[in-house]
């Protein structure tokens, strides 16, 4: 019997790629995201290359509703999710003082809230089956304040704490939860960041091929936390032992546009 993986964030980059993988594998996949043509193009291509079921459900994350709605569909279609990824998040660029509230608050329910209810609704049935797989994708933001950033920052800290911390909990249950942390990343994030002139994302930076398949090597391993790259490795040893304001400093001026 097949297994199912749910990935959000399934229209581009990390998500997509990570779509792709499941379906290599043989995984029956449901795809969450905005975009309902997106969607439909990749469950198109992963049923005709590898012959695997999909369910799309284009759903906006920021919605309130929206994770209500995807369990009740889910479960109106008898697919057990056997893998939840948590890919779905977007950023908001600026000083605090400027940036707007109302989208600040959507990218709140995205990166955290819907991340945690979904964790909260698709965990239970994998621990009844004794069986499951949660990525959840954080970013090395969690390991440093950020001014310019300084919501986003916080939500990815966030979502590392509780990942780290649900993997201990459900130690011997035959679930494994697993973080991806990437680092600045070539995907549509910059784009819909504003964040395409900031230094941080100027020369070379990770592909999202290259970080979907370290993430889901270290899922299928059950790793708690992958870090893709040598330097991303590296930037949680050095905030640890450097001060905690030039830390910060240096994460501004790695922000601001050139």
């Amino acid at each position: 019997m097949s297994k199912t993986a749910l990935i959000t964030g399934a229209s581009g980059g990390i998500g997509y790629e990570l779509a792709l993988l499941f379906a290599r594998d043989g995984f029956d996949c449901i795809l969450v995201a905005r975009s309902h043509d997106k969607l439909n193009a990749l469950a198109a291509r992963m049923e005709s290359e590898f012959r695997v079921k999909t369910l799309v459900l284009p759903k906006d994350l920021s919605k309130t509703t929206a994770v209500d709605e995807i369990y009740e569909e889910v479960s109106a279609a008898s697919m057990p999710v056997d893998v939840l990824v948590n890919n779905a998040g977007f950023p908001v660029y600026g000083l605090f003082t400027e940036t707007d509230l109302d989208t600040e608050l959507q990218m709140l329910q995205v990166n955290v809230v819907a991340l945690t209810q979904l964790t909260k609704l698709f965990l239970r049935g994998m621990i009844e089956r004794r069986y499951g797989r949660i990525l959840n994708l954080a970013s090395t933001a969690a390991f440093e304040p950020g001014p310019l950033m300084a919501v986003y920052y916080a939500s990815k800290a966030y979502v590392l704490n509780f990942s780290e911390a649900l993997a201990n909990e459900v130690r011997g249950t035959g679930v494994t939860v697993t973080t991806l942390a990437p680092g600045p990343t070539r995907t549509g994030f910059q784009k819909r960041g504003r964040l395409e002139d900031a230094r941080l994302v100027q020369g070379e930076i990770g592909d999202a091929q290259s970080v979907a398949l370290a993430g889901y090597r270290g899922l299928m391993a059950g790793k708690t936390l992958v870090i893709p790259g040598f330097s991303n490795k590296l930037i949680p040893w050095i905030v640890r032992v450097s001060p905690r304001g030039v830390v910060t400093r240096v994460v501004r001026r790695m922000q601001e546009r050139i």
